[in-house]
């Protein structure tokens, strides 16, 4: 497995090659991108893209945690959380991925 992570660098460089835009209006479209999937996230809303998953945030109540050192019960606060579900051709093509 790689440790190389994929930046906003390499997603512009990418929109730069494969759509021909300049690097900066690349740059920028990817920013605007990112910049919407976010405003919609902090709305509460439901981010959904076709063939690779969908991204929602979700109210998590408060409830007792335990502290692994001491074994102290702990309360924990109530709190939004993002989660992301892939869909089944990205977990398909992920899973591919690994059996090569």
């Amino acid at each position: 497995m790689s440790d190389r992570t994929l930046t906003r660098m390499d997603l512009a460089e990418a929109v730069f090659r494969e759509v021909g835009l300049s690097r900066h209006e690349s740059a920028q479209l990817v920013e605007s991108v990112l910049s919407h999937i976010s405003d919609a996230l902090v709305a509460g809303e439901t981010v959904k893209i076709s063939s690779f998953g969908t991204f929602s945030v979700r109210n998590k109540s408060e409830r007792i945690g335990r502290n692994p050192k001491t074994g102290e019960e702990v309360p924990i606060t109530p709190r939004r959380v993002l989660s992301f579900r892939p869909s089944h051709l990205m977990r398909d093509r992920v899973a591919a991925g690994n059996e090569g």
